[in-house]
């Protein structure tokens, strides 16, 4: 879990990303959460975006994938949502820490 200092972070540096993975009127499918965790472990931050003619809900389909990888959901904006999760051999973003 992540604390909102974390996130705000996470935020500022989900700014000036691109989407990389796009959901179309297939919709979630396992092939989609295959690509996002193959991008999650290459750069531990993900901008996803939903096309317009997917009609899922952006915040659903962030929580399903944040849960199904181990993920956390950092931001959703529009038809546009953020994951994070820390790389295991790839580590880049370092977190401000925790407070106690």
């Amino acid at each position: 879990m992540i604390t909102s200092k974390q996130r705000s972070y996470l935020r500022s540096l989900a700014h000036n990303l691109d989407p990389i993975v796009f959901l179309g009127k297939g919709g979630l499918t396992e092939n989609i959460i295959k690509e996002v965790e193959v991008n999650l472990e290459a750069r531990e931050l993900v901008k996803v975006k939903i096309q317009e003619g997917c009609t899922l809900n952006p915040k659903d389909v962030a929580n399903q994938i944040a849960e199904a990888l181990g993920a956390e959901f950092v931001q959703a904006i529009g038809r546009k949502f953020t994951l994070y999760r820390e790389s295991k051999d790839n580590k880049q973003i370092e977190l401000p820490k925790a407070r106690k």
